[in-house]
């Protein structure tokens, strides 16, 4: 089956190269999609810095996929890939222990598969991330809060076969000054919301990153589902 996808860059890209972009990105090394030509538009610009939707074609009946958001799955398995990829401070003796237990117990082998899709860590999703493991927010709170700002999911090419399978379709042009207004109230509105909504929703019995440490839950507990 085909799929369109989207990468938003300050720069046409007709040949996606394997190895080649940041090691640090939310998935490690690999060549960041969307479904949504809307997002890419978004992601593409800067303050005052044009940029360029490519459009691809995606043959993926033969790779093997990786969907973090599926059943299987629960946002530990998507944080603990955040926590081992990306660069960031760790503020507090709580946050350094549970970043060293959620890599430990829930991280994914990556590498036998040739395209992740999960959702995509903006500065704002970042920071509820960095909430939850300073113990700021409950699990529930981060379950909702990644729906917020209707951020949706990246789809991330992470190997060489992945890589023969994407075809080049064309290259827009996306204007900052219409699209960089969109991507900076997406952001704004979501933090609005966690702040407003779900920040300071606390509920009775809410599942807290000092239980799961105390306890040593595991990804078969049914309180991370």
């Amino acid at each position: 089956m085909s799929k369109f996808i989207y990468h938003g860059s300050q720069n046409v890209i007709e040949f996606p190269k394997y190895g080649v972009g940041k090691l640090y990105n939310d998935y490690g090394l690999g060549f960041y999609c969307t479904e949504s030509i809307e997002l890419a538009k978004e992601w593409s610009v800067d303050y005052k810095r044009d940029g360029y939707v490519n459009h691809y074609k995606l043959e993926d009946d033969e790779l093997k996929v990786l969907y973090l958001n599926g059943e299987e799955y629960c946002i530990m398995h998507w944080l603990a890939l955040l926590l081992g990829n990306r660069r960031f401070d760790v503020s507090s003796a709580l946050a350094k222990a549970a970043k060293e237990y959620i890599i430990n117990n829930f991280l994914l082998d990556t590498s036998e598969f040739d395209v992740i899709i999960g959702y995509r860590a903006d500065d704002s999703y970042f920071s509820f991330a960095d909430d939850f493991i300073k113990g700021v927010i409950s699990y529930r709170q981060l379950n909702n809060a990644m729906h917020l700002g209707n951020l949706g999911e990246q789809i991330v090419l992470k190997s060489p076969k992945a890589f023969e399978k994407v075809s080049f379709l064309e290259s827009e042009y996306v204007s900052a000054m219409e699209w960089y207004g969109k991507k900076a109230s997406r952001d704004m509105e979501a933090r609005k919301e966690y702040f407003s909504a779900e920040r300071s929703n606390y509920q009775k019995g809410d599942l807290y990153i000092t239980q799961i440490l105390n306890e040593e839950m595991k990804a078969d507990d049914p309180r991370l589902r």
